[in-house]
C-alpha cells in the first residue's frame, strides 16, 4: 500500500504505519490511518510489490538491530529503542474508563457496591517520548495506576491479589483481570474473599504492545531487584522499575494491613513475539551475540510453579478448570516447556520467584502462580483466552473455598 500525502505533517506518522506492516500489524496501521486526520486527503493506491520498499526503513529499528553486536546498551540505544516503539493503542481511552467504571458494579440482590477504584500512583513519561503515531508530545499528566479493591474489605476473609498487564503487550491479562470482575461470579467470591485486583500494572507497555518498560527492562523481572543473577538462567531479576516500585509501594503502604496473602494470581501470556522479537531484543540489549537457536513456545494454557510453593492438588484445579475452556500446553520432545521442567501436567517448576524478581513473588500468599495464555494459538481465540485466565482464577478460588 503507497500512500501519497499532499504535505508532511511528521515523517512519524508514515513511519508508524509501515512499521506496522513490517511487524504484521497491518491491521492497527489500517485502524490509524481511518482515523487520521489525513486520511482525506490521502490517495490510497494497492501496489503489493512496493509494500517492501515502504517499510523498509522500520527494519533498522527492530531491537537487535539497535547498537552493536557484542556491545550492551547504552544511553543512545535505549532512547532510540524507546522512540521507535509505536503507539498501537491508548491507555486513556480504551483502558482507563473501563477500570473507573469496576467501582459501579453492584450486589444484585442488595444493591452494594461490590468494588471500590483506587489510583496507588501515577507512571511519568518519559523525556523526548512523543506519540508515535501523531507525532504530538506525550501527556504531562503521565498514566494514572488503578487497583480494584473489595469494598467491604474484612479482617474476617482471606485475601486474594489478582495483577495483569506485568507485560503490557499481554493482552488476555489485562482483560481476564477484568471480565473476572464483570462476569457474575465476582459477587460469590467477594463474600468469601477480600480480592485485590490490579488489572494494568504496564500502561506504557499496554499502549505499544511491549514486553519492556520505557526504560527497557522486563517489569517481571524487576520486584527483587537485589536477587541473585545466575549466569545462564533463563529467569534472573532485574533493576526495579517505576511499574514494580509503584506496586510494592501500594502494598506495603495502603494495603498495610494486610498481614497475609493466601493467593497471588499473576496474569500472563506466551506469544511467538517471545522468539520472533523479545529474545532478540535482550541478547542485543545486553550485549551478547546471538547463536541461532530458537526456543520452542508451547502452544496451550500452562502454569509456572514456585518450587519453594509445591501445591500440587490447588494446581491441578486451575490445569481441570482451564481444560473446559481452551487446551493444556503439552511437553515439547525433551519432556519440558520453555526449557523448564514440569512438576505435573501443565506446570512447571521454577526457583523462588520472589528471589526471581517475579510479580507473583512479591506477596507472602502461600498460594502462588503466574499463568502462561497462548493467544497465537490457531486453536484459541482472543475470547478464549480471556476466558482462560478468568477459568484459572475461577479454578484456583474454588479449589481454596473448598480445602480452607
Amino acid at each position: 500500500i503507497i500512500i501519497v500525502l499532499p504535505y508532511h505533517r511528521k515523517r512519524c506518522e508514515l513511519r508508524a504505519f509501515a512499521f506496522a506492516c513490517t511487524c504484521e500489524r497491518a491491521e492497527v496501521a489500517m485502524s490509524w490511518l481511518c482515523r487520521s486526520s489525513l486520511c482525506a486527503a490521502a490517495v490510497i493506491t494497492t501496489i503489493m510489490t512496493a509494500i517492501t520498499s515502504i517499510a523498509e526503513p522500520s527494519v533498522a529499528y527492530h531491537p537487535s538491530k539497535i547498537g552493536s553486536p557484542g556491545k550492551p546498551w547504552g544511553v543512545e540505544e535505549y532512547k532510540l529503542w524507546r522512540e521507535t516503539r509505536p503507539k498501537q493503542r491508548c491507555y486513556f481511552a480504551d483502558l482507563a474508563p473501563r477500570i473507573r467504571a469496576l467501582g459501579d458494579i453492584t450486589c444484585s440482590q442488595t444493591k452494594a457496591k461490590l468494588f471500590e477504584v483506587v489510583q496507588y500512583g501515577e507512571l511519568p513519561h518519559h523525556d523526548g517520548d512523543a506519540d508515535q503515531l501523531t507525532g504530538l508530545a506525550a501527556d504531562s499528566s503521565g498514566f494514572p495506576l488503578y487497583a480494584v479493591r473489595s469494598a467491604d474489605w474484612s479482617s474476617e476473609k482471606r485475601n486474594v491479589f489478582i495483577t495483569g498487564g506485568v507485560h503490557g503487550y499481554e493482552t488476555s491479562g489485562v482483560e481476564g483481570a477484568i471480565l473476572f470482575l464483570t462476569s457474575g461470579r465476582a459477587a460469590h467470591y467477594a463474600r468469601h474473599f477480600n480480592v485485590l485486583v490490579a488489572p494494568c500494572v504496564s500502561p506504557w507497555g499496554y499502549e505499544r504492545i511491549q514486553r519492556w518498560t520505557a526504560k527497557g527492562t522486563d517489569p517481571n523481572r524487576s520486584f527483587n531487584p537485589d536477587g541473585e543473577v545466575v549466569e545462564g538462567r533463563s529467569f534472573n531479576p532485574e533493576a526495579a522499575t517505576d511499574e514494580s516500585t509503584a506496586l510494592i509501594r501500594f502494598l506495603r503502604k495502603d494495603m498495610g494491613h494486610v498481614e497475609e496473602w493466601t493467593c497471588h494470581l499473576d496474569l500472563h501470556e506466551t506469544t511467538d513475539t517471545d522468539e520472533t522479537e523479545f529474545r532478540p531484543a535482550k541478547l542485543a540489549r545486553d550485549g551478547i551475540v546471538d547463536d541461532g537457536e530458537k526456543g520452542e513456545i508451547p502452544d496451550g494454557f500452562y502454569l509456572v510453579q514456585d518450587e519453594t510453593s509445591p501445591t500440587p492438588e490447588w494446581f491441578t484445579a486451575m490445569i481441570e478448570s482451564v481444560r473446559k475452556v481452551t487446551h493444556i500446553a503439552p511437553a515439547d520432545a525433551d519432556g519440558k516447556i520453555i526449557g523448564e521442567s514440569l512438576s505435573q501436567e501443565g506446570v512447571i517448576s521454577i526457583p523462588c520467584k520472589k528471589s526471581l524478581g517475579l510479580c507473583a513473588g512479591v506477596t507472602n500468599a502461600p498460594y502462588r502462580t503466574t499463568t502462561e495464555v497462548y493467544p497465537d494459538s490457531p486453536s484459541a481465540s482472543p475470547e478464549q483466552c480471556n476466558r482462560a485466565q478468568v477459568a484459572c482464577i475461577e479454578g484456583a478460588l474454588d479449589h481454596l473455598l473448598s480445602v480452607l
